[in-house]
């Protein structure tokens, strides 16, 4: 990672040396956890291993638990199952990931959007009364929202789908390692995790599946992963994902403690007529959304990018463009949407990281505003 100050673990956290050191030793040991001789069995039981460890950490058992080349093709892998099994209609949360709302609109089926109040929370009353008629349907709901952290009720939105006999999907990929996840009590079906947003190598995610619950492979090949998913497993990647899991269940109660350095920063920008979005609502501790009226999304970035501090504007996969927030708008908050930030903090994340952000954000709007009052 480039020096600076670095506030943009929801995209992607630093990796963590604990997970460097796991992938340079499964890259030493080699072997391939398919094949039956003595290098083989070291490289199945090291990915075993890993498999109950990253398990561990959405409080699931091993079985349920396929490997992926990340949180997007979990999505898509549970979601083209729900497919496959019969579902007539997906209904999707109004500020989910796009890599769900794509899938949903590829799928072939009616979508119904779920919408958010004001702070973000999906309404449970509006899901209970489409759920009341009509085909199966697949539910998508979010953990925890990428740009604004704010966390869904997805224990309720279970027992609503259960009752209606629908396929609940959630993408976990944000909330794993930053609050406490149990994917059993949860009761959802399927669940999405990904290893770089906790301090593992890009490129190596998890599906978590209910006992029972049929799932359709995308991928066909030598029948890894139970035939849900073929190929040789990534094992240098899967021991990076373990090791990070390992250190983000440590440090999760240490996490919290960003809560206050947030709240802080908060307070700092409000006061200069920053509007922090999702406020209210319960919010990843580690994550701040705020958007600030003329100040656009993009010269904020660019600018404290200047200054030396890395954050982003909404999702960091929208191809490097910052455009206005479809999360805010779908909020309601139409009018704040081109001018949305995310700050967001992780495992290597200081307290003089959130005041020096404010310090250079504080600058910038300073200098900001001087122009626009010369230009006037």
């Amino acid at each position: 990672m480039s020096a600076g100050i670095y506030l943009d673990y929801n995209a992607t956290a630093k990796v963590r040396p604990e997970a460097i050191a796991a992938v340079t030793e499964a890259l030493a040991r080699g072997g391939n956890p398919s094949s039956v001789h003595a290098a083989g069995r070291a490289a199945r039981a090291a990915m075993e291993s890993a498999r109950a460890e990253i398990a561990s950490l959405v409080g699931a058992a091993a079985s349920k638990l396929t490997f992926t080349s990340g949180g997007t093709e979990a999505c898509g892998i549970a979601m083209g199952s729900a497919v496959t099994a019969g579902v007539g209609r997906v209904i999707v949360g109004a500020t989910e990931h796009d890599c769900v709302k794509t899938v949903a609109e590829d799928s072939g089926l009616p979508v119904e959007i779920w919408p958010v109040d004001a702070r973000g929370i999906a309404d449970l009353d509006w899901l209970t009364s489409r759920l009341a008629d009509g085909p199966r349907a697949l539910i998508c709901l979010m953990l925890a929202n990428n740009e604004t952290g704010v966390t869904q009720p997805v224990v309720e939105a279970a027992a609503i789908s259960r009752e209606a006999g629908a396929w609940l999907h959630v993408d976990a990929v944000q909330a794993a390692g930053k609050i406490a996840v149990d994917f059993d009590a949860m009761d959802a079906d399927t669940l999405a995790i990904s290893a770089h947003k906790i301090g593992g190598p890009q490129g190596v995610g998890a599906l978590l599946v209910r006992d029972g619950l049929k799932i359709a492979s995308r991928q066909r090949g030598g029948g890894q992963e139970r035939g849900r998913r073929g190929g040789t497993e990534n094992g240098p990647g899967i021991a990076g994902f373990a090791a990070a899991a390992a250190a983000a269940r440590r440090d999760l109660t240490a996490l919290q403690g960003q809560e206050v350095w947030r709240d802080a920063l908060a307070a700092r920008l409000t006061a200069e007529g920053a509007v922090v979005i999702g406020e209210g609502a319960p919010r990843l501790p580690q994550t701040l959304c705020v958007a600030t009226p003329e100040f656009a999304s993009d010269l904020q970035v660019m600018n404290l990018d200047l200054a030396g501090i890395m954050i982003s504007a909404g999702s960091a996969c929208s191809s490097g463009k910052v455009k206005a927030s479809a999360v805010i708008k779908a909020m309601g908050h139409g009018d704040l949407a081109p001018f949305g930030i995310r700050v967001s903090g992780g495992w290597d994340t200081a307290e003089e990281d959130w005041i020096h952000f404010g310090d250079a954000w504080l600058d910038v709007l300073a200098r900001q505003r001087r122009r626009r009052r010369e230009a006037a």
